[in-house]
């Protein structure tokens, strides 16, 4: 997968959305083995897909796994979430792998809850003073010599 830093554009909006998200298996077992790592990689993909985003990162470990999602504006990320969670547990399921039937019950494979963290762009800091400049003294002087000037 191919990170891109290419702003994508809509009808009416500009944007490049990022989000890394974390999801931890039920009980914090360790299920998550390369087969179904390579198994998971594919569906989540196929799943981002649908919703007009792109998985650009997948990796994780034998409890846990991230993933570098780039999504539109219009898809809300909890939506976006559930669903990768959801439609990936299923298939999982329905593939009975070993590994997984043996130490998860119930129905279930991810725990509840889940990390998202919005990741792109300029630093935080570099951002606030930009915010914080768009009030700068010279900017208002221009304002005012506008005011002034006669038509």
């Amino acid at each position: 997968m191919v990170y891109s830093n290419e702003l994508n554009t809509g009808r009416h909006v500009v944007f490049l959305l990022h989000a890394h998200l974390v999801f931890s298996t039920k009980y914090r077992r360790g299920v998550l083995t390369d087969r179904v790592r390579e198994f998971l990689r594919p569906a989540m993909a196929k799943i981002c897909t649908d919703f007009e985003a792109t998985l650009e990162a997948f990796d994780g470990e034998d409890d846990h796994v991230h993933l570098l999602v780039r999504y539109p504006p219009k898809v809300a990320l909890s939506t976006l979430v559930n669903s990768l969670k959801g439609a990936s547990s299923r298939l999982i399921r329905k593939e009975k792998f070993p590994e997984v039937t043996s130490r998860l019950w119930g129905g279930h494979f991810w725990s509840p809850s889940y990390c998202v963290v919005s990741c792109g762009g300029a630093p935080l800091e570099i951002i606030k003073q930009y915010v914080e400049q768009q009030r700068a003294p010279d900017r208002n002087r221009k304002k005012q010599a506008r005011r002034l000037t006669p038509p």
